[in-house]
C-alpha cells in the first residue's frame, strides 16, 4: 500500500512539474516573445529574454533532484509541439531532442557541482527556503544552459549572433528565475496572510 502511495504522489509530481512548465513556456511564447521579436528577430527564434520555464527547472530538481529531470524533458517537448512555429520546429529538428536533454539536465548539473563544493541546497536541508542560494544555483544552471544550447544550436546560429544568443539564454534563464520567484514568495506569502485570518475553532 505505501509504495501504491508513493507511486501516486510520483505521478502526481510528474503531472505538476510537466503542466507547470507547458504553462510558463506558454506565457513565455504568447506574451514575451512577440514583444522580443520586434527588437531582437534574429536572436528570438533561439532564446528568450525572460524564459519562466527556467524557474521551473530550478525549483522542481531543487525540490525533487534527479526525479524532476523526466517531467521537465516531457513539459519541454509538449511545449515545443504546441507553441513553436512548424516552420521553426522543422529548422531545429536535428537537434531539438539534444536541446530539450540540455535544458532538463542544466539545472541537476547546478546542483550537483554546488553540491561536490560543499553547498548542498537540496529541499529539505534548512528549515527555510534560501531564495539567494537559489538565484546563484539558478544563475550556474543558466550558465550551463546557455553554453550547451549554444553548442548544441552552433550549426544553425550565424557566427556573429553565437555570443549575443549565449548571453540572452543567460539572461532569459534568470530573468525567468527570478520572476518565477518573485511569484512563489507573492503566492507564499498570500496563503500565509490568508491562513492567520482564518477563524480559530
Amino acid at each position: 500500500m505505501l509504495r501504491v502511495m508513493q507511486r501516486l504522489v510520483d505521478l502526481q509530481s510528474f503531472a505538476v512539474i510537466t503542466a507547470v512548465y507547458v504553462v510558463c513556456h506558454g506565457l513565455t511564447a504568447w506574451v514575451v516573445t512577440p514583444v522580443q521579436a520586434i527588437f531582437l528577430p534574429e536572436i528570438t527564434v533561439f532564446a528568450s529574454l525572460i524564459y519562466l520555464p527556467h524557474g521551473v527547472r530550478v525549483l522542481a530538481v531543487w525540490l525533487l533532484g534527479w526525479r524532476a529531470v523526466l517531467p521537465l524533458a516531457t513539459g519541454a517537448f509538449l511545449s515545443e509541439l504546441m507553441f513553436t512555429d512548424a516552420s521553426v520546429r522543422q529548422l531545429m529538428e536535428p537537434v531539438l531532442l539534444q536541446s530539450i536533454a540540455v535544458g532538463a539536465l542544466s539545472a541537476l548539473a547546478a546542483f550537483e557541482i554546488v553540491k561536490r563544493v560543499g553547498w548542498n541546497l537540496y529541499a529539505g536541508r534548512s528549515r527555510r527556503i534560501s531564495w539567494t542560494s537559489l538565484l546563484t544555483v539558478g544563475a550556474l544552471a543558466s550558465l550551463i544552459n546557455s553554453a550547451g544550447q549554444s553548442a548544441v544550436f552552433s550549426g544553425l546560429i550565424f557566427p556573429g549572433d553565437q555570443l549575443p544568443v549565449m548571453a540572452v539564454y543567460a539572461a532569459g534563464d534568470l530573468i525567468g528565475l527570478a520572476v518565477c520567484m518573485l511569484g512563489l514568495t507573492l503566492i507564499f506569502r498570500w496563503l500565509r496572510l490568508a491562513g492567520s485570518r482564518r477563524p480559530k475553532e
